[in-house]
């Protein structure tokens, strides 16, 4: 049965054990299962101790090994190499491109502020729910992590005054920034994701930059096959102990493509599909990719300017 406080509704809210803030807690499972499978693509070390401490026990074990790793599919493993490298290289490059302003949105468990090597001057703001924010501190500060960059968090939440909690943070809107969205959009309802992008355009000097995923609008069907995908998924890890509502976070429907949204506001955008990336990578393809995840395009791009 789906548990009825995990489906989305207004006002609510989350930490890492619990609604979208579980997503978070996965992820950050599957970039620990990525750096012992690909540690020449990925290294992310501070993962596995983070979803230790979150506490979940089934992604506390899929994290440190403990459990087969059969109960996951190697794309959601291959998926975590792509999201982390496509992301790490985005700033990387926005560094070398010499923006020293970055602003990671929803930033759950990301642990690029502690793992990057930044420039020296790099301001990192992590924005997110006010006990994601806090219990990812104190939980990095207890493990003698040390960020390698002025990292500031915001504890804030997307549907209030997030601009403002920024701004209080020390943001600059008259210098570049690079604006990640990672693995976020589609926990937004569409009216939302519109808000989102045209929020941080406004506060986005020229020669800013972005990256992001844009999904599809769906085909006719496209919708119900997404569900029973991922009601498939959390029915066989609920024999394993762990029931999430993996279609109840999710808001289906058509919705305004990211790519061509972001360009009508004035970005100028590269993309390329997860499935090149995939292949690129040397990665195994797609199988039965019925919630067409090989057509999501991920996006990055500069505003006011052409890709360089």
């Amino acid at each position: 049965m789906t548990d009825p406080t995990s489906v989305r509704h207004d006002g609510d809210t989350w930490d890492l054990a619990s609604s979208v803030g579980e997503t978070a807690t996965a992820a950050a499972a599957a970039r620990a299962l990525a750096t012992r499978a690909n540690p020449a693509l990925i290294a992310d070390p501070f993962a596995e101790p983070l979803v230790r401490a979150v506490g979940i026990d089934f992604l506390t074990r899929l994290a440190t090994g403990a459990a087969d790793e059969d109960l996951v599919d190697q794309v959601w493993i291959d998926i975590a190499v792509i999201r982390t490298t496509f992301y790490d290289n985005f700033f990387q490059t926005a560094a070398t491109a010499g923006i020293t302003q970055m602003v990671i949105l929803a930033a759950g468990l990301d642990s690029r502020a502690y793992r990057l090597p930044w420039p020296t001057g790099t301001v990192v703001y992590e924005l997110d729910q006010p006990p994601v924010i806090d219990f990812k501190t104190r939980t990095l500060a207890d493990l003698h992590a040390t960020p390698t960059a002025d990292r500031r968090p915001v504890p804030a939440d997307l549907r209030d005054d997030w601009p403002g909690a920024l701004r209080t943070a020390g943001f600059d809107p008259s210098r570049p920034t690079a604006w990640s969205a990672e693995g976020l959009l589609g926990y937004l309802p569409p009216e939302a994701q519109d808000h989102l992008l045209d929020t941080l355009t406004d506060l986005s000097a020229p020669g800013s930059r972005v990256a992001t995923e844009s999904r599809p609008n769906p085909n006719p069907g496209d919708d119900a096959e997404t569900k029973k995908s991922l009601n498939h998924l959390s029915d066989r890890w609920r024999a394993h102990g762990y029931a999430p509502d993996m279609a109840g976070l999710r808001y289906f429907g058509p919705r305004n493509e990211a790519a061509p949204y972001l360009t009508a506001l004035g970005w100028t955008l590269d993309s390329t599909t997860l499935r090149d990336l995939l292949t690129a990578t040397n990665l195994a393809p797609l199988k039965d990719d019925t919630m067409r995840s090989g057509d999501v395009l991920y996006v990055s791009g500069v505003l006011g300017t052409s890709m360089m």
